[in-house]
């Protein structure tokens, strides 16, 4: 029989036990086996079926769907929730396309997904720009200021919505009541990007969610820091502001009209664990994160970073989920392949700084000791003495502002050429230049390309970290407008 490389790997993969701080937040299917709802994931295979007498429609949900979707708007506390099997890109499409028509102005913050710039060109809008502030020595955003989100709002007519990252990837939350109140006194449509924060409401230690905060539409991963499959994820509405008629109409276009049950039966375990064992589950891992970071302390050149952030550079609270550490003498690049490949730990990412860890409620405390142990071990080899890397960091220039020429959109249809990457400084790009993870663009199409971009993409691809976008994976090559 011929061999099937995917399956090959992954059950490869499968078999090394790897310590997940990392997204989906099952993390490996543990939590299936602690929460074995009467066996249903060991004959998973044969729950795959489509629409037929009494497994409902997605498209038009009158049964189990109906009911699933009824028990996960009251358990995160929305008016009304729609299932989503294409990801939450599917569900950002939908939300921004429903709150806006063509030739719209759409405000939204330079360190969104790059699934909110394909939206806007979808959906012929122009994207208008709230920049975070920057934690300059990890190279990260921070907060987004209320008062940056009026000055755009009142010096920009025709702005028909709003779009905001809530929490950020490293699970810094702005102002985000201060925010709304902003945002429904210009009698603009407050839409959310909350993939990392589908967790939020199962603790009051943690930041607000969203709907909690009073805005219009919120989209979240389930599956990023919740139990269900990759690519599964909710959209939540509450009030009048959404047209929900054509918001229904939009998802239909944005997701398959064969979808994943498989994705439908993760989201509905998701969504019974949350609303029966969800707290429990979150306060056991506060004790080990409290007690992890009680015990890294005694680690030389260790630095976390936590709720000391709290009320600099626009940040109100932190998601104490996240984990972002630094180790003096060594690059997170470097940090990250050590974890992995000396102690079989996968972190979500890293940077010049450090790693990303993403924690979930599948957790248990022998991961952490695990990690703890890693990073002792490392923190050794690598000296007492060490040259303290903070201060030779390169700024994040992710977030810098760049020169907007054309709209993502018009730059899609303009002529293109190929010339060298490391020659392309002035020139205006054709395709998106994005860090992954996390996903979000360093070059936008319509941009001009300036030095400080073009060494970032080199530094990262020098130390052996993610650039997607370009047509050429190597990215060597790129296409300006002409």
């Amino acid at each position: 029989m011929d061999n099937a490389p995917i399956i090959d790997k992954l059950l490869q993969l499968n078999r090394q036990n790897m310590v997940s701080f990392h997204v989906p937040g099952h993390k490996n299917g543990r939590i299936y086996n602690k929460f074995p709802y009467k066996n249903f994931k060991d004959i998973l295979y044969k729950l795959d079926t489509t629409e037929i007498p009494g497994t409902d429609n997605l498209h038009n949900a009158r049964e189990i769907i109906e009911k699933s979707q009824q028990k996960a708007s009251e358990a995160f506390g929305s008016e009304e929730t729609f299932f989503l099997v294409n990801g939450s890109t599917s569900g950002i499409y939908s939300m921004i396309m429903s709150a806006t028509s063509p030739g719209d102005k759409i405000l939204v913050d330079r360190n969104c997904h790059q699934a909110v710039i394909n939206a806007c060109i979808l959906g012929d809008l122009v994207p208008i720009y709230v920049y975070p502030n920057m934690d300059e020595k990890r190279g990260i955003a921070m907060g987004i200021l209320p008062d940056d989100v009026e000055k755009q709002l009142a010096r920009h007519s025709g702005i028909g919505a709003v779009l905001l990252t809530y929490p950020n990837y490293h699970g810094v939350a702005s102002n985000l009541k201060k925010i709304e109140e902003i945002v429904h006194k210009y009698d603009k449509i407050l839409l959310i990007d909350e993939a990392h924060g589908a967790h939020l409401g199962l603790s009051e230690d943690l930041p607000p969610s969203a709907l909690s905060c009073g805005v219009d539409a919120v989209v979240q991963s389930t599956h990023k820091t919740l139990l269900s499959f990759t690519q599964s994820s909710m959209l939540h509405i509450q009030g009048d502001r959404i047209d929900r008629d054509r918001l229904k109409f939009m998802l239909r276009i944005h997701q398959s009209s064969s979808p994943s049950y498989l994705l439908l039966v993760s989201l509905d375990f998701a969504v019974m664990v949350y609303r029966t064992e969800g707290r429990n589950l979150m306060e056991s891992l506060f004790e080990n994160i409290k007690n992890f970071k009680q015990r890294i302390k005694d680690i030389d050149g260790i630095d976390v970073m936590g709720e000391e952030m709290i009320g600099n550079k626009g940040v109100e609270s932190i998601d104490i989920t996240r984990m972002c550490i630094g180790l003096e003498g060594i690059t997170g690049y470097e940090l990250e392949r050590r974890l992995r490949k000396d102690f079989n730990i996968q972190m979500e990412l890293s940077n010049r700084y450090g790693v990303l860890g993403v924690t979930s409620i599948a957790n248990v405390g022998e991961d952490f000791d695990k990690l703890l142990e890693g990073l002792s071990i490392i923190s050794e080899e690598t000296g007492v003495s060490r040259a303290k890397l903070s201060g030779n960091l390169p700024e994040n220039f992710t977030f810098r502002k760049v020169e907007q020429i054309f709209t993502p959109r018009e730059a899609l249809y303009k002529n293109k050429r190929k010339i060298l990457f490391r020659k392309s400084q002035g020139f205006i790009s054709g395709e998106y230049i994005i860090s992954y993870p996390p996903g979000v663009p360093l070059i936008i199409p319509g941009e001009k390309i300036n030095a400080e971009v073009m060494l970032q993409v080199m530094d990262i691809i020098d130390n052996g970290g993610g650039i997607l976008g370009l047509n050429d994976g190597n990215c060597k090559w790129i296409e300006i407008i002409t």
